[in-house]
């Protein structure tokens, strides 16, 4: 990864769609685009954050490949810090990667997964967990996933962590000093303030690393198992958690034989449900493997 070139990746999901973006970054980004983009107004240089239609030609050949909207962004402005082109184009796989064909031609290389978020990391433009949160944001499978994710790519853990690292700061000046000056003892008073910070800080640090079992469960999700003795409605409130009748329900006990799983949300937070066979001892030997599942 050389972080002084150019990279280019088609920056929407896969298959077709009304529109489908090109994102190119790097020092190079509007040379290599004006090789191939074409403005109407035939203005010589994009005006900064602003949307611009025209079209994308082949320079080989001169062929309209396109009509998109071509927007620069300037560096240090824009998501990576360096200079970014995005292209709108239309969302046909074909036309998009024609397109991405030609920005690579002359002298873009593909982005490796991930690297525009590891730039605009690397340019300080995102802390890392902002950066960490932008894949969270992007694999949200809730409205409460994306909101938590969304406060957390707009810098609240950092704000959180802030003043600690404020003291740590702190701590280490004071002791820096003391062992640059060592003819100077540290006073007796001086020791117990730095003892009282830190622990101020241990202390802030605990109560974040305590929610972090909230946050892997609202980020990862978790597995719930309905149990308990046959025929007492596991199936109907399967049934109503999950919005659907996936379980068969009848007045029969040892309806329900195999483990049945299901994908849903409570309370935003993603969940895999499991309804199983009711817990009995039985002669039915196949009762009895869904009971040991």
């Amino acid at each position: 990864m050389n972080r002084g070139d150019t990279i280019a990746a088609i920056s929407t999901p896969p298959g077709r769609g009304g529109i489908g973006v090109i994102r190119i970054s790097g020092p190079l980004a509007l040379e290599i685009t004006s090789h191939i983009f074409r403005s109407p107004s035939h203005a010589p240089s994009p005006a900064p954050n602003r949307a611009q239609f025209g079209q994308v030609v082949d320079p080989e050949t001169g062929e309209h490949v396109d009509d998109i909207i071509f927007t620069f962004y300037r560096a240090p402005h824009s998501y990576t810090g360096e200079e970014v082109v995005e292209l709108s184009c239309h969302g046909s796989p074909v036309i998009l990667r024609r397109v991405l064909a030609l920005v690579t031609g002359n002298g873009a290389r593909i982005a490796e997964p991930g690297e525009f978020t590891f730039r605009a990391f690397l340019n300080r433009r995102l802390d890392l967990s902002q950066a960490l949160a932008v894949k969270d944001l992007i694999s949200a499978q809730t409205e409460y996933q994306a909101r938590v994710a969304a406060r957390q790519m707009g810098g609240a853990l950092s704000k959180r962590l802030a003043p600690a690292k404020q003291k740590l700061v702190e701590i280490i000046v004071h002791l820096e000093s003391s062992v640059e000056f060592v003819e100077d003892d540290i006073s007796p008073e001086a020791i117990s303030t730095l003892l009282a910070q830190l622990n101020y800080v241990i202390a802030d640090l605990i109560e974040i690393a305590r929610s972090f079992s909230l946050g892997k469960f609202v980020k990862e999700g978790f597995d719930l198992a309905i149990i308990g003795r046959p025929n007492v409605g596991k199936s109907s409130v399967f049934n109503r958690l999950v919005g659907a009748d996936r379980a068969i329900v009848t007045e029969l006990p040892g309806t329900t034989r195999d483990p049945l799983y299901e994908s849903t949300s409570i309370s935003g937070v993603p969940v895999r449900l499991i309804d199983t066979a009711g817990i009995r001892e039985t002669t039915d030997l196949v009762e009895s493997i869904g009971v040991t599942r």
